[in-house]
């Protein structure tokens, strides 16, 4: 009797330890959000249960190093509850401070008002765009799959841990969420559990006004396993009759369940109070706005909150905090151990493996076969090659394409020295990934892909829809992450599919994103400098490509790397300095024949990718482009936008001012003018004007 009433008062002391730990979420949060007078309290105030048993019961991960190559993920979907977040990584040990919690939301402060990955330890992803997240968790179960079925050994489960992701309404409302989910389930990915704050409202009101599908029908028709959990009913400890307004037990009973279906992703169905705990709850209002300090005082008088100064926490809380972390150091040590034993067991494994997770690549600048090339072709074409050669000897390399893979020709074939396989739900070991009609998702999940570490992805679809995929593509630039993205198709050379297949404003809308690379290649060798650039670079790359074929030029090579330079030459000052990207490069090479002939001294300049001559020096620049040379003529069957800057007062910019039509290519060309009749013209006009002055 007096061993049960023993065990009793220790339950009643857990449940009590438990509750004022996520009291002490809801509260941190709540103060934040108050002091920077701006944020979303609601979903902290209601989700705060479910952060502290994943953090307290299952997360794996160590705090004193935090890109443990085997720890779980955690993504913040939902972004703009990232107090949520940080009171989380402050109460377990991630680095955060009192001080940075008081900082949230200003300039420099390491809580940033949503998840910014690289500015705050134990952050995955940036997440805001609401869907970004989910699909972002979707590339890391995908990379997590595939490493283990790649790495592991019957005994040595190296590669082997959980994505986790919270979400709530505004995520699943996002299409980018039902395109993510459906490759999912499609592909069985058993360890992506996904956490739904199913709260029913939204920043104008109830979500019924919008949004009343059956979240459970639609993740069952997607193989999902779908499981729910009502966190709006109080309920009891049947032993000690002790209320439970969390109910803790449930929320860890569903995660268990979770993990427990190996062959499909999970999502919780969380029924939650948005703000809970305060005057405010089951409120729209609570969404996104400070409390108040009247209403941050009714909230604490609510959970019984006796800490009267601002941010603090009792003691025995950050005691209780404390032990995940120091479980997870074991863990690592333990996992340690086991990579060491696998070394001496499968030493050839463990070198790939080693240098997969640290990004290790080989010298591709002496590979000089990579430069050859003995044919015409597109330079699509010219890619399929590179990238062929290149995953030979990066088994790191995968990727695929939005069901444009013949097209876009980014399938790895396989040949006898090596066998690449698709990724799918019977072979998680392969490596071309069939992503499906899906181009938003596409690029979200190779930024997930790239997160996780130990693979270097590549996404692939015509550059028109390049549109579909430029949420990503900002977030992978805003991240500082190498995702390379295949784009062909690259202009009105599509020919008869038409203006809606026919990119104009794209180069110049990729090229307006800061840190975003955008190689459109002349040639073969320029494509090798491209994809070098892409794989040795820490920040995405679009390769815009042909699908007419080109010719290859003798003087063209890695100089690319610099993003333009000098493909053709004159003896003395130029006359005239002809520069393009891509197909129009050799229109300009036509054109500069001719006027050779007529006696004039021009220059060809390749310009592949502006934002890597940008970064070149003034010296560099000046001899490529030198100021005293002004008949300068830009040729780019896209927007103009690009070329103002280096046509200067007296140069042409030959460009598309609209939307293509639907004939063959060549005829397009001879329509808009990219002939080399009409480049020489031109020339030879604007070398006049000089003198005409």
């Amino acid at each position: 009797m007096q061993q049960q009433e023993q065990q009793e008062k220790q339950q009643q002391k857990t449940m009590s330890l438990q509750q004022a730990t996520v009291n002490a979420i809801r509260i941190l949060s709540a103060e934040a959000i108050q002091k920077a007078n701006s944020g979303h309290p609601g979903l902290p105030l209601g989700c705060a249960p479910i952060g502290y048993a994943l953090f307290q019961k299952f997360l794996k991960f160590n705090n004193l190093d935090v890109n443990w190559d085997n720890r779980d993920r955690f993504i913040l979907s939902a972004g703009h509850g990232s107090m949520l977040y940080y009171s989380l990584l402050y109460l377990y040990g991630f680095g955060l401070s009192k001080d940075d919690l008081a900082s949230f939301r200003q300039l420099g402060s390491k809580t940033p008002g949503h998840p910014e990955y690289g500015q705050t330890l134990g952050v995955e992803t940036t997440t805001g765009p609401l869907g970004q997240g989910i699909a972002n968790a979707v590339g890391m179960a995908l990379a997590e799959a595939h490493l283990a079925a790649k790495f592991n050994r019957k005994g040595f489960p190296i590669v082997d841990h959980y994505t986790y992701a919270l979400c709530g309404d505004g995520c699943l409302e996002e299409g980018i969420s039902y395109e993510a989910c459906s490759f999912a389930g499609a592909h069985k990915l058993g360890k992506l559990i996904l956490f739904y704050d199913d709260n029913e409202i939204t920043i104008e009101g109830k979500t019924d006004i919008t949004f009343k599908e059956d979240i459970a029908k639609r993740f069952t028709a997607q193989n999902w396993q779908v499981i729910k959990v009502d966190l709006t009913k109080n309920t009891e400890d049947k032993k000690t009759g002790m209320k439970k307004p969390d109910n803790i037990g449930a929320i860890s009973n569903a995660i268990r369940k979770a993990r427990r279906e190996k062959h499909k992703p999970s999502i919780i169905i969380f029924k939650t109070k948005i703000g809970y705990g305060s005057p405010l709850e089951g409120s729209e209002k609570i969404h996104g706005a400070p409390l108040g300090e009247e209403n941050i005082q009714l909230l604490k008088e609510k959970l019984g909150w006796t800490c009267e100064e601002e941010f603090e926490v009792p003691w025995e809380v950050l005691k209780h905090t404390s032990q995940p972390g120091a479980k997870g150091a074991k863990l690592e040590q333990d996992w340690k151990s086991l990579l060491a034993k696998y070394a001496i067991k499968y030493p050839d494994l463990a070198d790939e493996y080693k240098a997969a997770m640290s990004g290790e690549l080989p010298n591709f600048e002496k590979m000089k076969d990579l430069l050859v090339f003995d044919k015409s072709m597109s330079t699509r074409e010219a890619s399929s090659v590179v990238l062929n050669k290149m995953a030979a000897l990066v088994p790191s390399i995968v990727g695929g394409s939005a069901d444009l893979g013949p097209s876009n020709m980014s399938i790895m074939q396989d040949t006898d020295t090596v066998t690449y396989g698709d990724f799918s739900a019977k072979n998680h070991a392969g490596r071309n990934i069939h992503f499906g009609v899906r181009e938003h998702a596409m690029a979200a999940i190779s930024n997930g892909i790239q997160l996780h570490g130990g693979l270097r992805p590549y996404c692939s679809t015509f550059f028109t829809f390049s549109d579909y995929c430029k949420p990503a593509m900002r977030l992978s630039a805003l991240m500082n992450i190498p995702v390379t993205y295949v784009f062909t198709h690259d202009s009105i050379g599509v020919g008869e599919d038409g203006p809606t297949h026919q990119p104009i404003e794209q180069l110049i809308s990729l090229r307006s994103i800061p840190n975003m690379k955008v190689f459109r290649p002349a040639d073969g060798k320029e494509v090798v400098a491209a994809w070098i650039s892409a794989l040795k670079g820490n920040s995405p790359t679009a390769l815009v490509l042909s699908r007419q074929t080109l010719p290859q030029y003798k003087k063209s090579g890695l100089g690319a790397l610099k993003g333009g330079y000098i493909l053709e030459d004159c003896k003395g000052k130029p006359d005239v300095i002809l520069m393009a990207s891509g197909s129009e490069v050799d229109i300009c090479m036509q054109a500069r024949a001719i006027l050779h002939k007529d006696g004039m001294r021009v220059r060809v300049v390749s310009m592949p990718c502006l934002e890597e001559f940008e970064k070149q020096d003034e010296k560099y620049k000046e001899s490529v482009l030198p100021a005293a040379v002004k008949a300068r003529i830009c040729v780019e069957a896209g927007s103009p936008h690009s070329w103002y800057k280096y046509v200067g007062e007296l140069g042409e910019i030959f460009c598309m001012h609209s939307f293509g039509k639907s004939a063959p290519a060549p005829e397009l060309f001879k329509k808009y003018g990219f002939t080399v009749e009409n480049i020489v013209q031109k020339a030879k006009q604007t070398y006049n004007k000089l003198w005409n002055r």
